[in-house]
């Protein structure tokens, strides 16, 4: 049996009823990673939606080889379907966005670019919000909680645009919600971590799955889980990232 060819980078990317943003998000993502010329892939994972963004993803692969579609038996999250993708991509670098089109793949390069040795993962920022005032206010209370029960000063932790080393992922603990704390917990393993400010698009096609009930509330009672955390961790960078 032909062994798989190697793979540099992968981008994973969960997917819930995001039908009409799938194709030219693809499209992007695709001249996007091109532009950086390495052995890439890109995995959607479909959290099963209920509209046609399954068929379109299996449609979309006919014409772009390199990628791959994963569909949950069951109705997971967004925390799951982004750890379901972790577990199947193949690149030593895992970038994760989402599939909303508000991420810009135009700053794909400058975020691995920017991934230089001696960091685990590099965060984007988004610089100019573009979603409604109740969502900017949710982020910024979260934000500000957050700071005052870990002392972890995070710009932005509604943002998924990173790009991660593989095995700097290796003792995160997967839980519903992980991907918001992800860089602090890299932080408290003893990894370094770098934001920068990236793109942020309004919105156009389908609509937001998050509001004040499972952003901000939920957000502020897992600070207390990992206060927990912080204290019970293992150094995750014991042997080092380079």
């Amino acid at each position: 049996m032909e062994a798989s060819p190697p793979v540099a980078l992968s981008v994973v990317i969960p997917v819930f009823n995001e039908q009409e943003n799938l194709e030219p998000l693809i499209t992007e993502l695709a001249g996007a990673l091109k532009a950086l010329d390495r052995p890439s892939e890109i995995v959607c994972v479909d959290d099963c939606s209920t509209d046609r963004g399954f068929g379109v993803l299996k449609h979309l692969g006919q014409s772009q080889p390199t990628l791959r579609v994963i569909r949950h038996r069951l109705q997971c999250g967004q925390s799951a379907a982004l750890a379901t993708g972790i577990r199947a991509a193949r690149g030593e670098i895992i970038v994760t966005m989402d599939g909303d089109l508000q991420h810009d793949p135009a700053d794909l390069p400058r975020l691995v670019g920017a991934l230089e040795p001696g960091l685990a993962a590099v965060c984007g920022i988004r610089a100019r919000r573009r979603d409604n005032w109740i969502r900017r206010i949710s982020s910024r209370i979260a934000n500000f909680y957050f700071y005052l029960l870990l002392g972890d000063r995070v710009a932005d932790t509604g943002c998924t645009f990173r790009a991660i080393r593989r095995e700097a992922l290796a003792e995160v603990p997967r839980f519903n919600g992980f991907h918001r704390y992800l860089p602090t917990m890299l932080r408290f393993q003893g990894f370094k971590v770098l934001d920068i400010p990236v793109n942020h698009r309004p919105r156009v096609r389908g609509v937001s799955k998050y509001g004040i009930g499972n952003r901000l509330w939920r957000g502020i009672l897992d600070c207390l889980a990992m206060r927990w955390y912080r204290a019970r961790c293992l150094r995750g960078s014991r042997v080092g990232v380079e």
